[in-house]
């Protein structure tokens, strides 16, 4: 395909999507809503330092261990279960 014809037709193709989604009926989303949502009071603003929660502390250097002794013994079963035969 030349690439004029390549771009007229990418650009026919974007402007007719464009033009069919403008065509589109969009639903209602305030009839969506309860009355008691339309008449809840709006959040209270707040400090973005009352938001913000700690950073947990990392976690000990036994459960390091624990975790890297079960990998450990994960990779031996793996090792000898390829070193069997089907």
């Amino acid at each position: 395909m030349p690439p004029v014809l390549h771009q007229t037709l990418w650009l026919t193709t974007v402007l007719l999507a464009a033009l069919v989604s403008g065509c589109a009926e969009f639903p209602d989303l305030d009839a969506a809503m309860s009355s008691d949502a339309l008449l809840a009071p709006y959040p209270a603003i707040l400090p973005i330092g009352d938001l913000l929660v700690p950073v947990a502390a990392p976690a000990p250097l036994t459960a390091v261990a624990t975790l890297q002794a079960r990998a450990a013994a994960l990779r031996t079963r793996a090792a000898a279960l390829r070193a069997t035969s089907l």
